[in-house]
């Protein structure tokens, strides 16, 4: 038997002077082809954005765009324009964990040393009856719209949701200024909703106090005199307690006392205002 190497072997012992393993830029280009393909798969693409509409912060982003100064918001800008022509689920997920990250520091910053914050709720009128004639499909479908509309509202206005409540839902701000464009954005958001001929009326009601935060809730008497204010509004109506129109420049409103407001758990000599900001026109000053 020769001992003598057949000369056309490469050194790994295969015929041929072939290479023993694919070359690494030809890996790397299907690793990279592979990539683009699942960024741009529209099943990944639509898993991302449901994942964006269920995590902390809702879709706020995308809806209202990262267009303020903090650093988080100019690295979403950035994410934003990588590739903007084209659909990626990279980016969303980017997108995402900016949204998630603004939403839990601006849960943490509300309320912190015991400051005083704006309780907002709010909640669909004739909502169980509907329910009731159509089923959980047409259920469940609102409520995503409801929802995803009115925690843009409150993301834009700086508010932070603290919890869904079935046809409504709990928000807190740093002041009531913000949480009473943003109740008005989100009635308005609202009312644009059809379903089958359905359209939806919400209803909101702000008190501003000193709850007791526990976790990323608030507990107190203030959440409750805040919720009932929220049950005595009318579809489209927002309700305002006194102690939070204390704190904003009432003529930058239209203001309304509603007479004979009177709900458990609150004091008694509690005001309730119907306010609408005014954005033209001469400024009115309450009507007490």
């Amino acid at each position: 038997m020769s001992d003598e190497l057949d000369p056309g072997a490469s050194p790994g012992g295969r015929a041929g002077g072939g290479p023993a393993h694919p070359a690494p830029e030809n890996s790397l280009a299907k690793f990279r082809d592979g990539w683009r393909r699942t960024d741009r798969n529209q099943g990944v693409l639509k898993a991302v954005g449901t994942l964006r509409r269920i995590a902390p912060g809702g879709s706020q982003l995308s809806e209202a765009g990262p267009s303020g100064d903090r650093a988080s918001d100019r690295i979403a800008r950035l994410i934003t324009e990588v590739s903007s022509d084209q659909p990626s689920a990279t980016r969303e997920l980017g997108l995402a964990g900016i949204q998630v990250w603004q939403a839990l520091t601006r849960s943490r910053g509300i309320g912190r040393n015991n400051a005083a914050v704006t309780i907002l709720f709010t909640d669909l009128v004739g909502f169980s009856d509907w329910a009731l004639k159509v089923g959980d499909d047409h259920v469940l479908r609102l409520l995503r719209d409801v929802g995803r509309v009115s925690e843009t509202a409150i993301a834009r206005h700086g508010g932070s949701v603290v919890k869904s409540l079935g046809d409504g839902l709990m928000a807190v701000f740093a002041y009531p200024a913000p949480a009473i464009e943003a109740a008005h954005e989100a009635c308005t958001a609202v009312s644009a909703i059809t379903l089958d001929g359905y359209r939806p009326q919400l209803r909101t009601g702000l008190h501003s106090g000193h709850p007791r935060k526990v976790g990323r809730d608030y507990i107190g008497v203030d959440v409750n005199v805040a919720a009932r204010v929220a049950g005595a509004a009318a579809g489209g109506e927002v309700l305002v307690s006194g102690p939070a129109l204390d704190d904003v420049d009432a003529e930058l409103y239209t203001v309304r006392r509603r007479r004979g407001f009177r709900a458990k758990g609150t004091p008694a000599d509690l005001k309730v205002y119907s306010v609408v900001p005014r954005y033209g026109g001469d400024p009115r000053t309450p009507v007490d």
